[in-house]
């Protein structure tokens, strides 16, 4: 088990802030909520074990079922009016604040606790800045090249974040599928509308169908993608699931799933390397920022991952010889 911040007898009462409003290692702030960071903000769990720690989660509608049930959390709450009443009424040893939007920064500083993490509101600048531990995932949100640069994954920055040093822990998924394997490849093909330049082209996906079918392989495509527990129960239905940078990625990776995820604008470096988890980069590092609506290049970076390339990484994957 790994270290936790707070360890004693009485059972700390923690809040978490994750709504998805905003990216927590990226500027965007755009009020829709972004699922997969929520979902694979649930790795700092680890970090607060039921048998010490009483957890509170504060989120939007739109995520509750990636959470509910989640062993680790003792309590859910939603945002609405009344929350920052409630909150700053009740008191926790630690606030965890993942949130930049201004406003949830205020509430969260006022909440009585111990210890504050994550973001803080500067009444100077009006802005999001950092408690202890921060600095470099505020810095990683206001400076895209700096960001580029960085080979620190999503789960090591979230626990540095927490004065944490990250060893290898999942996602907690709540929600647990009931589907059997139907399937050898799952093709999770969609993106949300605000990031096009992450999606791997329509040719490309529909020539990895032939090429799939023609190996042998059956294949699915992408299902439930406007119901979360029903598309949780599809990618539960897939051996090995072909998919963009997206909520997909996420839940099969806490699925435990085998998983080829194409990359184009965004970090690949972002996603922890495991066995179960092969990163398909373009032939070229990408210039794009991904919420761009088009790339700057003549082609989509992500258009030179070739389906053949895909194809011989699935039957790796599926013979148990992933390299």
């Amino acid at each position: 088990m790994p270290e936790t911040i707070a360890d004693s007898a009485a059972r700390k009462q923690v809040l978490i802030i994750k709504t998805g409003y905003s990216e927590t290692l990226d500027q965007y702030t755009t009020g829709a909520v972004s699922l997969g960071d929520v979902l694979r903000t649930t790795v700092i769990l680890h970090l607060f074990p039921p048998e010490t720690h009483a957890v509170t989660w504060l989120t939007d509608l739109k995520s509750l079922p990636l959470l509910k049930d989640n062993p680790y959390i003792e309590r859910l709450l939603t945002v609405n009016p009344f929350t920052p009443y409630q909150l700053t009424a009740e008191w926790f040893d630690i606030v965890v604040n993942f949130e930049k939007e201004p406003g949830i920064c205020v509430v969260a500083d006022r909440i009585p606790a111990w210890r504050h993490y994550g973001f803080r509101f500067d009444p100077s600048t009006r802005i999001a800045q950092a408690y202890d531990h921060a600095d470099e995932a505020i810095t990683m949100s206001k400076d895209p090249d700096f960001k580029r640069q960085q080979t620190k994954s999503w789960a090591v920055m979230l626990w540095g974040m927490l004065g944490q040093r990250y060893n290898g822990e999942g996602y907690i998924l709540g929600y647990q599928p009931k589907s059997l394997v139907t399937h050898d490849v799952g093709l999770n093909h969609l993106v949300g509308v605000r990031y096009p330049l992450k999606r791997w082209p329509e040719e490309r996906w529909n020539a990895l169908q032939a090429s799939l079918a023609q190996a042998g392989y059956s294949v699915s495509w992408q299902q439930g993608e406007h119901d979360i527990e029903s598309y949780i129960e599809w990618i539960n239905t897939c051996r090995v699931v072909v998919t963009n940078d997206s909520l997909g990625l996420h839940i099969a990776m806490a699925l435990g799933k085998k998983v080829i995820a194409l990359f184009g604008p965004t970090l690949a470096s972002e996603i922890d390397a495991t066995k179960d988890v092969v990163k398909l980069l373009p032939e070229k590092p990408c210039v794009c920022d991904f919420a761009a609506a088009r790339c700057v290049r003549d082609e989509a970076c992500i258009a030179t991952i070739t389906p053949q390339v895909v194809v011989d990484t699935v039957s790796k994957l599926l013979s148990g010889n992933p390299s």
